[in-house]
């Protein structure tokens, strides 16, 4: 294993250490806590909280900052944040309109954000959450009861944050929070497996001729191995199973080319190339795309591809502003 790294144990203190470090303007560290939160706290306004294991940066300490999250709590590589932790982050965030939760659905964060969550209502603090489930190719893991929240979870970073810079009510911020969920799918592919620094070797295997379909974000196997093909039919097959799931035909989307951590962004250009055509084929209006790595799994090669249906709403929240250390926009 060859990684720029000092002490296996300090990976995930000195990675926050350095995202305080380089982006002051934007994010602190609380004192003794794997928690990101906002330089500038921002009163009167619903807190957002989101976390989970480190090893997907910039998720999701790169969206802490205006228009997106007020904390982000990280956990050991791929391993959920503890309660104290998340509660610690809530009373520091909490400005009086009360906090929403977004967790990605892993047995482990569910459980550690609803403690948390618990344990702030019993300070008088208003709290709701909700799950994200954006992944197609799964419906139970290692790791969830039922789907897998994966990059799709992004854009309910984006578009709730945005509601809640606007000075929405806890009800609306979760309610426009909801409605991203139930429109957004996500697939992904993986063609080299990632290296978890405390392990030291590949969570799985593949021969060189090989890819893993339907990987999640935790560097385990996916749905089934298979030979490799050209990048245009490793689009429509992840496309075929996101339209199996959801009709997008006729609507209009926002679309997330997300790369997994070592995927150059040529080839994301090319994976975004297909897609494009294939949306269009369908009869599927592109509003917007997003392309690189916006939830990684280490080291991994690998993408994924996201369609989030849109409206009028959701097309504002979207392209509302944001200023954050992996996302701005103005």
């Amino acid at each position: 294993m060859k990684k720029f790294i000092n002490d296996v144990a300090n990976v995930e203190t000195e990675m926050l250490d350095g995202m305080a470090a380089t982006y002051p303007q934007y994010v602190k560290r609380m004192d003794g806590l794997d928690v990101i939160v906002r330089a500038d706290k921002k009163a009167d306004k619903v807190a957002l909280v989101s976390g989970g294991g480190s090893g997907h940066e910039p998720t999701h300490a790169g969206y802490v900052g205006k228009g997106m999250l007020d904390a982000a709590c990280a956990g050991a590589v791929y391993t959920s944040p503890t309660p104290d932790q998340i509660f610690e982050a809530i009373k520091e965030v909490d400005a009086g309109k009360g906090v929403l939760l977004v967790i990605k659905n892993y047995t482990g964060d569910v459980m550690n954000f609803e403690m948390a969550a618990d344990m702030a209502r019993d300070e008088g603090i208003d709290v709701e959450q909700v799950i994200s489930a954006d992944d197609v190719a799964v419906e139970d893991s290692l790791y969830t009861i039922g789907r897998r929240g994966v990059a799709g979870t992004i854009f309910i970073h984006k578009i709730a944050g945005a509601k809640a810079e606007e000075g929405a009510d806890l009800k609306e911020v979760q309610r426009v929070a909801q409605k991203v969920i139930d429109n957004v799918r996500s697939m992904g592919v993986a063609i080299k497996p990632s290296t978890v620094p405390a392990a030291g070797t590949p969570g799985f295997e593949l021969a060189e001729d090989e890819m893993e379909m339907g990987v999640g974000i935790h560097g385990a196997p996916g749905v089934a191995t298979e030979k490799i093909k050209p990048a245009d039919g490793i689009v429509d097959e992840l496309l075929e199973h996101i339209f199996k799931d959801k009709d997008y035909a006729g609507k209009e989307v926002a679309l997330m080319v997300n790369g997994s951590g070592a995927t150059p962004e040529m080839e994301l250009l090319i994976l975004s190339n297909h897609a494009h055509k294939v949306l269009a084929d369908k009869g599927i209006k592109i509003y917007k795309t997003l392309l690189g790595n916006f939830m990684t799994s280490i080291d991994q090669a690998g993408a994924s591809l996201s369609l989030l249906e849109l409206d009028d709403e959701l097309k504002a929240l979207l392209d509302a502003p944001a200023d954050t250390p992996a996302m701005t926009v103005v």
